[in-house]
Order: C-alpha cells, then structure tokens, then sequence
C-alpha cells in the first residue's frame, strides 16, 4: 500500500510526523506540505487510491470535501489535529484523534499515541506553538535542566519562524527539506548542537527579528494592540514569532499583525490574550479566508474594503477582556 504524510509545515507539523515516523517508519513514504498557512493540502491528493494517509496539524474543517473524496476512494486516512473541525465525516476508513483545546497542540496529541516515547520532540513543538507553560510541564518528566529546556523551546521556535511566508520562496528551507533534517536526529538536543540547518536558522531569526523590533503599536486599546509590517520576506517570514513575542509581552492583551499582500489585500495574523486564550478562531472566521485556532488564528487575504471592519470586531472582542483567575502569568 502507498503512503502518503501530509502535514502542516511549521513546528507542530514537523515535530508530530517526526514522533509518528520515529515510531511506525514509512520509507518512501510521499511527503505533502507546504507554507504554515497552506493548508488545503488535501485537494493536492485528488487522484489518490487505495492508499494510507496521515494528515497532521490541518484544520478538518478547511479540507473536509477533499477529505470525503479520499474516503470514497477507499483511502484509509489517520487525522491527528488541533483546530476547529466541524462535523467529522463518518466512515470505517477515518481514524480521528482532534482536540481544540487552547493548551493542546498536534505535537502533544501524537506524544499520547506514542506513549511519551519521544516526548522532547513534542516539548519542541509545543514551544513553536507558542505554549511554552504546556510545553514547560511536559518537560519536566524529562530529567533535563534549564539550559536543555531553553535548547528545545529555541528549536521549537526557530522551526516554526522556518514556516511562515506568503510562498515557498520566502522561506529558508521548504517544510519537506527540514522535516528530511530533523528526521536525522532522535534526539532534539543533538539537532539543537549539530544541525547546519538551525544554525541558518538562527541566523536569519536574528536578523529579521531586530527589524522588527523597530515598529510600534499602530493602535493600542485596552485590551489589544494593532502593529503593521511591511509586505516584505524577512517580514512575512518573522510574522508567527513576532506576534507570540508582542502576546508574552503583554499577556492580558490581544494582538493583531497586519501586512499587505501582493494584490491589495491584507495578511492578518491574531494571538488571544495568553491569560485567556480564547476566541482568535471564531473572531478570523467571520472574515473570507479567515481560520485558526483558539488561541491563535489568522487571515490570509482580507478584502482591503474590510479591514475596518475586522479591526473593530478585533477591538471589541477582546475589549478589557478579564482573564480567568487560573490562567498561567
């Protein structure tokens, strides 16, 4: 039977189809992914039959008729995510493992179907996910210290900066090629030490970074911020950790990051407050191209007649929002 792993090309993609194929190899397996936030993946497969597929880190939800097609054509399909998902497709052929909740990412799903046997690569991809007080407590099974733990949230990091871009040519490496390099190492703190592909990572972070720590709020209300970079690589490509960086800065506020695409629409990246993660989703959904997750969601194309709108709705969603009393500092 054929193969075929379709993933999410940031951190949390990688990280879960690592643990997966650490565990249950697939040599030659076909490889299917592309920019974070490419994620019909799906309609890519429309001539597959008979095959075994794993779909990691997409939203059901965005590839639900692909998904239907797939199944009619007698593909057995293991679904392991963590967005929205919608009414989930009844068939004998789908295996489904979903779970939304804010502090759940794919890593962390997959790291309970091994049974924790590669728990440091699901640390890392709770790391890019921006879930660092998750991540930090499945680390603590690990019998690491604090400079392994600071080695595997930066690799989280650096991996899920790798992901974000408008196209395959703003990226640093595309997702298969640094999915092939991080497959080499079973253990992430050896990726951490040797890999020639997180040194340019690094590298690059480094640079794009410090440009963008030179902008200002374009607004700021009480219980948000608004910041614009310019429709450039190094910015779309520091998009994602930028704005988990503006969010630990001010964790009872919601941010928005706007950049322009090529054709006059906007790119729109939201983080849900992190002491109450809750809403980034059902707030970008309401908006053409608009999906994510709960507590970090985003839209690819906003018509330019719409921006307005979606800035208000973003000011009084998360408008003086209380935090819950439990939620992490």
């Amino acid at each position: 039977m054929n193969h075929i792993d379709v993933f999410n090309g940031d951190a949390d993609g990688i990280c879960a189809l690592h643990q997966l194929r650490l565990q249950s190899p697939r040599p030659g397996a076909r490889l299917v992914t592309g920019v974070k936030r490419d994620i019909r993946l799906l309609a890519r497969l429309d001539q597959v039959h008979d095959s075994e597929i794993t779909v990691l880190d997409i939203s059901l939800d965005r590839n639900r008729e692909a998904l239907v097609r797939l199944l009619a054509r007698g593909n057995r399909v293991l679904y392991v995510d963590h967005h929205h998902c919608g009414e989930i497709p009844a068939s004998p052929l789908l295996t489904t493992h979903i779970d939304p909740s804010p502090q759940i990412c794919t890593s962390l799903i997959v790291d309970s179907l091994v049974r924790g046997r590669y728990r440091a690569w699901a640390v890392v991809g709770a790391f890019g996910d921006n879930l660092d007080e998750t991540a930090r407590a499945a680390a603590r099974g690990l019998d690491i210290g604090e400079e392994e733990i600071a080695a595997l949230r930066e690799t989280g990091i650096l991996l899920n900066y790798n992901g974000y871009g408008a196209e395959l040519e703003d990226l640093f490496y595309p997702p298969d090629t640094l999915y092939r390099a991080v497959h080499e190492f079973e253990d992430p703190l050896e990726f951490h030490a040797r890999s020639a592909a997180l040194e340019r990572l690094r590298d690059g972070y480094r640079r794009d970074m410090a440009r963008a720590g030179s902008y200002q709020p374009l607004r700021e209300d009480p219980g948000s911020r608004v910041f614009r970079l310019p429709g450039e690589p190094w910015a779309r490509r520091v998009s994602g950790v930028f704005s988990n960086i503006l969010a630990r800065q001010e964790p009872a506020r919601a941010h928005a990051l706007l950049m322009p695409n090529r054709d006059g629409s906007w790119r729109i990246s939201v983080r849900a407050p992190i002491r109450n993660r809750t809403g980034a989703d059902q707030l970008c959904r309401r908006f053409p191209t608009g999906g994510g997750r709960a507590a970090a969601a985003g839209i690819n194309r906003l018509p330019p007649e719409m921006l307005d709108a979606f800035l208000a709705a973003f000011r009084d969603q998360y408008a003086q929002q209380p935090p819950p009393s439990s939620a992490p500092t």
